[in-house]
């Protein structure tokens, strides 16, 4: 008889889904994700952009409830569909009502499936648009490092709102570096896996008030659900992880990157 999986946690402090892809969800309705999504008390959802293809049904999702938001951006995987049209649809939108970041941009050297130069012109690009739109950014940085910081130092003093390097696996000096220039570091259902030491040595080394909540979903399904599809209720766990590694208390890491989630992303509230 398999062991059964822990319930999912309602705490009573609200939570932020910082980086999600509900286009990708097919498990369940969405409606009954995000229904179920609310009754774990995530208050705010980021649905995040990745390719041409679906820069427009992510604006769609960001109004089909209140607390749905979304991103504009072009994924390294979709670096070469980049385009001067592609990149007037971003600043076009980059500054809608729903729409909160820049993002998923940045570099991943570990596939490749976009040519390396390419990549780098169509991050620069795209940073280009935050500076010009005065919008955070989300960016995926894979066996990048020495890249993904050489090109955030020609923006240091043009980005004046940084946002958040997501879905963290890269290498201490990165870190070190996002982390004094003012970045957030986004921590998922990675953090639950047991070969992931690398991330949690990432977690102990950031401050509690520049770490984001995430949950990739569909991808990066945490303990104790993996093997089934991520989706955004699954978020509390990642929570109860970072409060484990930092050895903090859960309400404190709750409440912080609850308050780190609207500096990010919704200053204004």
């Amino acid at each position: 008889m398999s062991k059964k999986r822990r319930e999912i946690p309602v705490f009573d402090q609200p939570i932020i889904e910082t980086h999600c892809h509900l286009d990708y969800l097919k498990d369940r309705p969405l409606e009954e994700t995000l229904e179920q999504t609310r009754g774990v008390n995530i208050e705010k959802v980021i649905t995040i952009a990745v390719s041409p293809d679906n820069l427009s049904r992510v604006r769609e999702l960001s109004q089909i409830a209140p607390w749905v938001y979304g991103t504009q951006g072009i994924h390294p995987h979709d670096a070469e569909t980049y385009s001067d049209n592609v990149e007037t649809e971003i600043r076009q939108h980059a500054r809608d009502e729903k729409i909160v970041a820049v993002g998923e941009i940045g570099l991943d050297y570990f596939y490749d499936n976009a040519d390396r130069n390419v990549q780098r012109e169509v991050f620069r690009r795209q940073l280009q648009i935050a500076c010009d739109t005065d919008r955070p950014v989300v960016i995926h940085s894979r066996e990048a490092d020495e890249d993904t910081i050489e090109i955030l130092q020609e923006f240091e003093d043009t980005l004046k709102r940084r946002g958040v390097i997501h879905s963290f696996t890269s290498g201490p000096g990165l870190a070190r570096y996002a982390l004094d220039q003012g970045w957030c570091l986004g921590f998922n259902g990675i953090t639950t896996f047991n070969k992931a030491e690398n991330v949690r040595d990432i977690v102990r080394m950031a401050p509690i008030d520049q770490i984001l909540l995430e949950t990739d979903s569909p991808f990066l399904t945490p303990v104790p659900y993996r093997g089934r599809e991520n989706a955004p209720f699954y978020l509390p766990f990642v929570a109860e992880k970072i409060a484990e590694v930092k050895e903090l208390p859960l309400d404190q890491v709750i409440s912080q990157t609850y308050t780190n989630s609207l500096r990010t992303f919704f200053p204004d509230e």
